[in-house]
């Protein structure tokens, strides 16, 4: 299951039901877990951890060292789960030291051709990255987020779970839950409602966020005023707590 022609590092750690493609490039601290595949002329490198199940296309470059130049050469680390399509020129790469030292991806996400990962990002599960769609490093997105084409996500800039990013948009600050996005920068502009009624999100759940993300962004109100109405008028749900827990963790700022 492995082509002949594959350079695999002796260090390399692979387990005995992978399948590694022509020409690919496995480096010396690799951990590849049961039932992945590899495509031809992958590259896999750096201290890169890989789980089960994920298939790596070919020309994909995983585990490259960042793209920062603060970075000195220190062992930091790329953790990737289960279950994730990696498309063809994709890039992911290792973490620094100075923002925690890891990269993480999480299971089941699709990263379609040239979409590209920076340096001590963190994504969740279920994500879908469209062709081109680029994190900068420290960016964290959030559960079956999706971003457009040619999208594009500023350091440190939060995408929060079930959010649609538009193609071509360009993210400059916090993406609150359960929203749309577009523009450049990209503002919210409505609800996820297709989205979440395909994942099995209730009418009240879904009613719940329509009615604080009308209060938020087109009341007009003041931001502490909008929330304390939203406590006062909007039902408690599990989806509303997410929703205004996001705005109190965001240090970036949320995008208007």
């Amino acid at each position: 299951m492995i082509h002949e022609t594959a350079v695999i590092h002796s260090g390399a750690k692979i387990a005995d039901n992978v399948t590694i493609g022509p020409f690919a490039v496995i480096g010396e601290y690799v951990e590849i877990g049961p039932g992945t595949s590899v495509g031809p002329h992958a590259v896999i490198e750096g201290h890169t951890v890989i789980g089960a199940d994920n298939r790596i296309f070919q020309f994909a470059s995983v585990g490259a060292i960042p793209q920062d130049l603060k970075y000195r050469g220190e062992e930091t680390l790329l953790v990737i789960g289960a279950r994730n399509q990696i498309r063809e020129f994709t890039t992911i790469h290792t973490g620094t030291e100075g923002g925690g030292g890891v990269t993480e991806i999480g299971n089941d996400n699709l990263f379609m051709a040239y979409s590209h990962v920076g340096h001590d990002s963190k994504v969740g599960n279920h994500a879908i990255f469209a062709n081109c769609a680029t994190l900068g490093g420290h960016v964290e997105v959030q559960d079956y987020a999706i971003l457009g084409g040619l999208s594009g996500v500023h350091q440190f800039t939060r995408i929060g779970c079930h959010c649609m990013i538009s193609g071509g948009s360009m993210v400059g600050q916090d993406i609150p839950p359960y929203i749309i996005a577009q523009g450049d920068r990209a503002k919210p502009i409505g609800i996820n409602i297709v989205g979440l009624r395909r994942r099995g999100f209730s009418d009240q759940a879904i009613l719940s966020v329509k009615e604080a993300f009308r209060i938020v962004f087109r009341s007009g109100l003041k931001r502490a005023e909008a929330f304390a109405r939203i406590a006062q008028e909007v039902e408690q749900t599990p989806e509303l707590k997410r929703f205004v827990e996001f705005f109190e963790n965001s240090r970036r700022g949320i995008a208007r």
